[in-house]
């Protein structure tokens, strides 16, 4: 009797094997596969996996054949923040205390996150309005998604949130193997990361990786409202010492420590949209921000020489053939445009503002950028401050493309020559 049910179990195994295998056997055509594509290959911006714009998402530090020409990097970090990582209710702590199922039920329903770290999530769920085929962008007069450079969301760097040093360590080594790889377009040799942060103590890694794969130090487009912090000046300190250096505004003391700043006095760096209140009695803040080679635009600045006198200030001490990194912080918009991040300060930039500023500096020869220190617990319902840095982002994705465009025109090619060299691309894609 068993070896009857054994033999009928194997009959009906190999039927139903043979007719799986006849039906993945079959091949497709290619009409087929583009009909195929019309009809279930468009996403609506409401639907899709929750990859940054409805990109192409690939683990890229798990494969290391992918290539790209930019790519989307989340590094869900917030444990170097000062003022304000996360919070919970009075009430959330209490029931936490005695029923932890509860408290966790009543965290998903109410959307708690803290920190930073939920930053890249908030990013690319704002961002979901932005697709491919409705991705024109009328200022820039380009499609970034739709042009010479294959982008792509990489997903998140693990990135521990027990150990700091580790932590750093992490996220430099997956900034050089993200950077390393060649790129697929012919217009750019090595692949730019587009970092969401976390806070923004981020940029120190992603400095080191690019010095590493350059060769030399790059100057940087920092964005933020406070000067760079020199460890120990931070009032209070501990009588015992050993508090870290690293934190996220100490990131560019360290950097420029290191060597990774080009801030020889006919190549400075640039910081913009200060604002917040200094130590002491005096400007050492500021001294610090120059003695580092800094040159700073504050926030009010906006008010005496507008948009343009800013845009000229940045592109005359920047110019065009450096490479440049362009860190942004949330926090140099206004709460009232942004007030999800972990230092808000009243008198900040409207995000139409910021725009205005990305949109004229186009020319710089960008090599990476991040977004940090968006704090979606702060937020309200409407997720202005992600919408915000999902637009802002969309921006500087625009501002590398078109880069990349304007360095074909100036070699003389002609319209039928670029669309030629277009297409070539998107074979290689």
């Amino acid at each position: 009797m068993k070896a009857a049910a054994l033999v009928g179990l194997l009959f009906w195994s190999s039927l139903s094997s043979a007719c799986a295998g006849h039906e993945d056997g079959k091949k497709w055509t290619k009409e087929e596969l583009a009909e195929l594509e019309a009809n279930w290959g468009q996403e609506w911006s409401f639907s899709g996996i929750g990859s940054f714009a409805h990109l192409d998402h690939t683990k890229c530090l798990l494969d290391p054949a992918v290539q790209y020409d930019i790519a989307i990097v989340g590094a869900p970090f917030d444990t170097a923040v000062a003022y304000r990582p996360g919070k919970h209710s009075l009430f959330q702590a209490f029931i936490g205390c005695r029923y932890p199922l509860v408290f966790f039920m009543s965290t998903i329903i109410t959307h708690i996150h803290t920190g930073a770290r939920f930053g890249p999530r908030a990013i690319r769920h704002a961002s979901g309005r932005q697709v491919a085929f409705r991705a024109f962008n009328p200022r820039a007069n380009i499609s970034p998604y739709q042009n010479w450079a294959k982008i792509i969301d990489c997903g998140d760097i693990p990135i521990t949130p027990f150990d700091n040093n580790i932590a750093r360590e992490q996220m430099t080594e997956a900034s050089k193997l993200l950077g390393n790889r060649r790129g697929v377009s012919v217009l750019k040799p090595k692949p730019m990361l587009m970092t969401l942060g976390g806070d923004h103590r981020l940029t120190l890694p992603a400095l080191r990786a690019l010095n590493e794969i350059y060769g030399r130090p790059v100057r940087v487009l920092y964005f933020d409202i406070q000067p760079t912090w020199i460890p120990g000046t931070q009032r209070p300190t501990h009588p015992t010492g050993g508090i870290t250096h690293f934190t996220h505004g100490s990131m560019f003391w360290m950097a420029n420590q290191e060597g990774l700043l080009s801030n020889a006095t006919h190549e400075k760096s640039v910081h913009v949209g200060l604002r917040t209140h200094l130590i002491g009695n005096d400007f050492n803040d500021n001294d610090d921000d120059t003695n580092q080679g800094w040159v700073r635009f504050s926030a009010d600045d906006n008010d005496e020489i507008g948009t343009t006198g800013i845009i000229d200030g940045i592109m005359g001490t920047l110019e065009t053939k450096d490479p440049v990194y362009l860190s942004m912080d949330i926090d140099v918009l206004d709460p009232a445009c942004a007030p999800g991040t972990g230092t808000p300060k009243p008198g900040g930039w409207a995000t139409r503002e910021l725009i205005r500023i990305l949109r004229g500096i186009e020319g710089l020869n960008f090599v990476g950028a991040d977004f940090v220190e968006v704090s979606p617990t702060y937020q309200g319902n409407e997720e202005e401050t992600a919408l915000a840095a999902a637009q802002v982002v969309y921006e500087v994705l625009s501002l590398m493309v078109k880069r990349g465009m304007n360095g074909i025109v100036k070699e003389g090619r002609g319209k039928d020559e670029l669309q030629e060299l277009w297409l070539l691309v998107k074979c290689m894609q």
